[in-house]
């Protein structure tokens, strides 16, 4: 059997990422830059030969747009592709969408007496849980068990169907829990790139990791658009070139057509001139 792996993707990065603000249930749209970044990321997904037996995401509307681009710059499109809540990110709950200051360096530190870079994903999970006001945080069991729950029942159907290669697109929170839940001895804090990669394989019911946040696919991407658009500047001229070629070949045809079209009737023979006209014998 085929091993199975997960390309596990961060999304591209979005409006509440740029201005900094702390982006869990709560949604925005990939920016301009977020979307060629995705680009880039497809494009280098493909020239490394990958094939992808189905594609996953959350539902959130950031991922559904990243997985979009990913899978036409991969001309991948037809193959299957489930949206699955339980790989959504984080939920911050009444400080969702609120400035990532004010949350991380201002309300949580009041809960905390120690360093904040510090803090296991579980503490960090139970302090978000303990300020919320609006009782919308899950509790660190429950955020744990759907995270693993979701990522486990992507491979397992993977595994069922023979392994092979799944592309997923999730939330860097998410991520980092994951793979801490796997292995313990993973800090926080990563600081996965948006369009970075993560893969882990899938064997006997257990997770292996094998890389964690790559970004040689988005930067061999963007060297591949960049030599596109460099043979485009230069096949420009050639073009230009070819087609005035072309128009002055197309004109020539019609003023010597013009002169010398001759029409013969009965006796006598008509020449046109540019539109003028005279009988000849």
């Amino acid at each position: 059997m085929v091993k199975t792996r997960l390309y596990i993707a961060r999304h591209g990065k979005t409006m509440f990422n740029t201005i900094g603000r702390a982006q869990g249930w709560s949604d925005t749209p990939l920016t301009a830059e977020g979307e060629r970044g995705i680009q880039e990321l497809g494009v280098g997904l493909k020239s490394a030969g990958l094939t992808f037996k189905e594609a996953f995401s959350s539902d959130s509307g950031r991922t559904l747009q990243t997985m979009e681009i990913i899978l036409r710059e991969c001309q991948q499109e037809d193959i299957p592709y489930t949206r699955d809540k339980r790989i959504r990110e984080w939920c911050f709950g009444s400080l969702d969408g609120g400035y990532d200051g004010e949350l991380f360096n201002g309300v949580l530190p009041r809960v905390f007496d120690k360093d904040m870079t510090k803090l296991s994903y579980e503490e960090l999970a139970k302090g978000i849980y303990k300020v919320d006001t609006a009782g919308w945080a899950e509790t660190w069991e429950e955020l744990s068990s759907r995270i693993l729950e979701g990522f486990t029942a992507i491979a397992k159907k993977i595994e069922a169907s023979g392994g092979g290669n799944a592309i997923v697109v999730s939330h860097g929170m998410t991520i980092g829990t994951f793979l801490w839940l796997i292995d313990p001895t993973i800090p926080r804090g990563l600081g996965l790139d948006n369009g970075s990669v993560t893969v882990v394989s899938f064997e006997n019911g257990k997770f292996i990791i094998e890389s964690i946040g790559v970004v040689s696919y988005r930067l061999k991407g963007r060297q591949l658009l960049e030599e596109r658009k460099d043979e485009k500047k230069r096949s420009l001229p050639t073009l230009i070139l070819g087609l005035l070629v072309i128009i002055i070949f197309i004109v020539g045809i019609f003023c010597f057509c013009s002169r010398k079209s001759i029409h013969i009737k009965g006796k006598y023979k008509k020449c046109f001139y540019f539109g003028e006209s005279k009988f000849i014998s």
